[in-house]
């Protein structure tokens, strides 16, 4: 398993977002002796109007914004979150906010990898705060985060779940670029998982990736992705059927805790691990979410 450790955490800027930020706007900078990097915040809020949930709510600072929804399944809504630089650098701070209303349903993932660069010496700071209302369903399917070696990353998840909310998400990591002949001999990457039910602290993890954790058999074991999923309400059913899809593969697992299936992976390659996780996601979502699976068409590109 991986290497526990207790970091401490640094929040992003207080900067109130605005509604229809250009994408070129420059960045906000804490000091103008000092230069800190992008400030990019998003926010996203989903309600049920009209017999489909509808992106109700929408603001941006900096280079963060969303395409325009898409309704492949007629009701749930799509949307693909756009990271228009392609990459975060030392001292850059990305914060997404995604809010599911009572009823509400939607899906939101990538058009591409994630990728933090190589660092000078500065953390790049990454928050996910997701929040799911009674009767909602979220899906948060990104593609996979490419942190390069020698980047330095602090990345956090914080997942609020009301009573009778349904959740599918994922967090998939790729540690240096194999295809390069770059492994992860130098850098580190702070990563942690909140989780609250009801209002209450139901699940932490807090755990740092660095060039020890990488080669070690305790940690990735020189495996350069691994990953993640999160999957609730789910129970025996739905574990046994994670299982059997797993069958004798190495380098996979699944266990349930209470009514949220964890199911995590290791590979030597990010693609791999993401088509797993596809899988995965399409075997659970009928009982999680009660929807047949409709992978976003961004995904066969």
């Amino acid at each position: 398993m991986n290497k526990l450790i207790i970091l401490k955490s640094t929040a992003c800027s207080n900067t109130p977002l605005k509604p229809d930020v250009p994408l070129n706007s420059s960045p906000v900078h804490t000091s103008t002796a000092q230069p800190q990097g992008w400030q990019a915040k998003l926010e996203l809020g989903f309600e049920r109007q009209y017999g489909k949930t509808v992106l109700a709510h929408r603001r941006h600072l900096g280079p963060l914004t969303v395409q325009r929804p898409f309704y492949p399944e007629g009701d749930v809504c799509h949307i693909y979150v756009l990271h228009p630089p392609g990459g975060v650098v030392a001292g850059d701070c990305l914060t997404i906010a995604v809010n599911a209303d009572t009823d509400s349903a939607a899906l939101v993932t990538t058009p591409a990898a994630g990728k933090f660069y190589r660092s000078d010496g500065k953390l790049a700071r990454q928050q996910i705060i997701l929040t799911v209302e009674a009767g909602a369903s979220l899906e948060w399917l990104p593609q996979e985060t490419i942190i390069y070696e020698g980047a330095r990353v602090e990345a956090g998840v914080r997942l609020a779940l009301a009573a009778g909310a349904c959740f599918i998400g994922w967090e998939i990591l790729a540690l240096g670029r194999p295809a390069a002949n770059e492994g992860f001999t130098t850098g580190e990457a702070g990563l942690n998982w909140q989780i609250f039910r009801a209002g209450e602290l139901f699940y932490r993890e807090r755990l740092k990736l660095d060039a020890e954790a990488f080669a070690a058999n305790w940690g990735l074991n020189g495996q350069s992705a691994c990953g993640t999923l999160f999957a609730c309400p789910a129970g025996a059913a739905q574990l046994a059927a994670v299982q059997e899809l797993i069958g004798e593969s190495a380098g996979r697992g699944v266990t349930l805790m209470d009514d949220m299936l964890i199911c995590r992976a290791l590979d030597a390659r990010a693609d791999r691990l993401r088509d797993f996780f596809q899988q995965v996601w399409r075997v659970l979502r009928p009982d999680v979410v009660k929807r047949e699976a409709c992978a976003p068409r961004i995904w066969a590109t």
